[in-house]
């Protein structure tokens, strides 16, 4: 090997050395920036040339270092771990958000629960049935009555606010998932293209993992990568991406909580009705709870909706069926205390029909004036086996225990979601030690080369400059 083949050995690792405190600082630079992924320099040795005819035969030394590219330190599977513990993540959370929500309209246990206004609604029928006829004990029972009923209908009308809030939340996810798909789309594109030129696309490879990923957290799928360096987004076994064109989606289905209609169903905008089937995410969570009620199968919201109409039905029944038996003291017979708009939801609609004493049943038919007994009857039905307090008992009970469910599953979910991003960042992460550790191996290699090359430098001066001196 000449002279001048050793500078350029030593004008290789000089350049390569370079590069590396480069890429060292840019790591350093991104430590803290969301979802980049550290990179390294990858080298290799360059060879001696083959011995041949012009060559002196033996030994020779190779001929440097070779940057052939840089490396993004991702991890294809493990990405898919995050992705899929993403999914079930959204999933979990927004079930569990919601039916918390739901036990915060109940108000139970607490004095502006349901439970209270039914016993001061029972206590109010005993001071009636010791003072039958009386205004006072009268209007004492007609404000618990209204305070109930409007108990009732502010729960309802709570839970009807909160079906349509969660249906606008996801339908707005469901537009974030396609400007999220037209991302990915435009990064494939633009991947593609850097890598067929012999560019390094990792930043975008970056960018582009954090569009897959927000999908991911909002309506799962999976990802199916390329030759070309693209990467494919699946819903449900459909391609919501596919190279650099991609689908949206709608939400369709019934828009309120009563709605006529099919149940609430993430649709492919080109295929009105046809389900897009989600692998999860937090529209799958939101479309479980919108679900129409289903005697308990149903959706979360709607089947708590349902549980105040049927309480509100009940409670209405089992008063007016005792109610109807007695007579008020003005000989009023066969009266309604609760009623409730036809065709309606009867929890929304409850109220109270007696204005006054006069249009409360007290006594028995041909008791007299002043017989209470059916007011009696009224105060002991909270106490009964069928009683309406047990009814909206076993509806607290019911709620409390899904919230509690879904609030455990949203525990392990997230702890999974936590430690597959742990086992991805562990790899792909920047390490502010480790990149100072490259970056004084770099610095090192640099002045190593720097300094060969000042060797080789001052013997090609001897050589050229100075060799035949002696003796002129």
């Amino acid at each position: 090997m000449s002279t001048f083949g050793g500078l350029n050995t030593a004008f290789l690792g000089l350049t390569a050395a370079r590069q590396g405190i480069n890429l060292a600082g840019q790591n350093i630079a991104n430590a803290g920036t969301e979802g980049y992924t550290r990179q390294r320099i990858e080298q290799s040795p360059i060879g001696a040339p083959s011995a041949s005819g012009l060559t002196a035969p033996g030994v020779r030394p190779g001929q440097g270092v070779s940057v052939d590219g840089i490396s993004r330190l991702g991890n294809s599977f493990l990405d898919a771990g995050v992705r899929s513990t993403a999914a079930q993540a959204g999933f979990t959370s927004i079930r569990s958000t919601e039916l918390q929500r739901i036990e915060e309209t109940l108000q139970e246990p607490g004095e502006n629960g349901i439970t209270t206004a039914l016993q001061d609604f029972w206590g109010a029928w005993q001071g009636v049935s010791n003072h039958p006829g009386e205004s006072a004990p009268a209007a004492v029972l007609l404000q618990a009555a209204t305070t109930l009923a409007g108990k009732v209908s502010a729960g309802y009308r709570a839970i009807d606010a909160q079906w349509t809030q969660v249906r606008s939340e996801a339908a707005a996810n469901t537009a974030t998932v396609n400007d999220a798909a037209a991302q990915v789309a435009g990064y494939n594109a633009t991947i593609r293209s850097v890598l067929a030129g012999g560019g390094s696309a990792n930043e975008l490879i970056d960018a582009r993992n954090s569009a897959i990923e927000t999908i991911a957290a909002l309506a799962g799928g999976t990802v199916r990568e390329n030759a070309d360096g693209t990467a494919d987004v699946l819903i449900g076994g459909n391609a919501l991406v596919s190279g650099s064109s991609y689908r949206t989606l709608s939400l369709g289905g019934q828009t309120t909580i009563t709605g006529a209609g099919t149940a609430v169903q993430v649709e492919w905008s080109d295929r009105p009705g046809n389900p897009a089937g989600l692998d999860g995410g937090r529209i799958a969570g939101a479309v479980s709870l919108l679900s129409p009620a289903a005697g308990g199968a149903g959706g979360a919201i709607a089947e708590a909706a349902a549980s105040y109409d049927s309480f509100a039905s009940e409670l209405a029944a089992k008063v007016n069926a005792v109610h109807r038996t007695g007579q008020s003291t003005t000989g009023a017979a066969n009266l309604d205390f609760f009623a409730s708009a036809p065709g309606g939801s009867p929890a929304m609609s409850l109220r109270v029909v007696p204005r006054d004493a006069a249009g409360i049943a007290t006594g028995a038919a041909v008791a007299g004036t002043l017989d209470g007994s059916v007011a009696d009857s009224l105060a002991q039905l909270g106490t009964s086996a069928t009683s309406p307090d047990k009814a909206w008992a076993a509806v607290v009970t019911g709620i409390g225990v899904l919230s509690r469910s879904a609030q455990q599953h949203e525990q392990l979910s997230a702890a999974a979601s936590v430690s597959a991003r742990g086992h991805r960042d562990s790899g792909a992460s920047v390490s502010l030690d480790e990149e100072n550790i490259s970056l004084l191996t770099n610095q090192h290699a640099y002045q190593a080369a720097a300094r060969v090359m000042t060797a080789v430098d001052e013997a090609l001066d001897v050589l050229i400059n100075r060799t035949g001196l002696v003796g002129r």
